[in-house]
């Protein structure tokens, strides 16, 4: 019987410690998570949209469909 007792003091006191290395790696993550969400710059496709090469893009494609629809109408 000491030794199943022994046996599973050990398991418990092993999976205490594992808990606890568990607990403190998400704790570290969810700072990280944190950290990640303040950003000073836009993330995603925001940061595409906002680009002056795209802004280029969409006023030429505009400026082509106004002379497109100013075309048609002739």
């Amino acid at each position: 019987m000491d030794g199943q007792r022994g046996g599973r003091l050990g398991s418990f006191l092993i999976g205490g410690v594992l808990g606890s290395v568990a607990a403190l790696a998400a704790a570290g993550r969810a700072r990280a998570r944190e950290a990640r969400t303040r950003r000073s710059t836009p993330a995603g496709l925001a940061a595409f949209e906002q680009a002056p090469c795209f802004r280029e893009v969409v006023e030429r494609e505009a400026a082509e469909r106004t002379r497109e629809d100013v075309s048609s109408l002739r």
